[in-house]
């Protein structure tokens, strides 16, 4: 209870204003629309525990922990969660996170969205990340596998798209260099 407390504390929910500010940083700094978050986890590599079998060996043959964030345009970390098992993936862990719930379920304080530019239609905002993370309306994703040159508009969406995410790894590579155990 104290953990949740000190979060509460330490990382608060965004408020509507705040999700408002985060998609227009996005929109500004790297041309993405109606983006409040670049969604991404890291490795962050333990001794194995007792007993504790493969749940924490990875694809990299090391045994971690996984840190899932969302991050806003200007490397602050938004949403945390924390100690999933080195086996499993983005998506899934995402799925099961408090983020990936309240998302779900229409629970934070997002509102439905703003017009894109030039058009006068009005999406959800949503949370970016890799070809980790399922499709969902809440969540956008490259298109799978390589574009070619002939379809300018999956290439240009991948660009941009890829742009705004970036900004997660990079948040990451901040906080490893930062704190070295990471």
């Amino acid at each position: 209870m104290i953990v949740n407390t000190l979060m509460k504390e330490v990382m608060p929910e965004p408020s509507e204003e705040q999700w408002k500010t985060i998609a227009e940083d996005l929109w500004n700094i790297w041309n993405f629309p109606n983006c409040i978050g670049a969604l991404d986890g890291k490795h962050v590599n333990i001794e194995a525990p007792a007993n504790s079998g493969s749940v924490y060996f990875n694809y990299k043959k090391t045994f971690s922990v996984i840190l899932l964030a969302s991050v806003d345009a200007n490397y602050n970390f938004i949403m945390i969660d924390g100690g999933s098992f080195g086996r499993s993936s983005d998506g899934g862990i995402f799925s099961y996170s408090a983020l990936g719930k309240r998302m779900e379920s229409v629970s934070l304080n997002i509102t439905p969205g703003s017009c894109l530019p030039g058009i006068n239609i009005e999406p959800p905002f949503v949370i970016v990340g890799d070809e980790a993370f399922p499709l969902k309306r809440y969540l956008m994703r490259p298109y799978p596998g390589r574009q070619s040159s002939e379809n300018d508009f999956m290439t240009y969406f991948s660009n941009r798209q890829s742009r705004a995410r970036r900004v997660s790894a990079n948040a990451f590579g901040i906080l490893a260099q930062k704190f070295r155990i990471f």
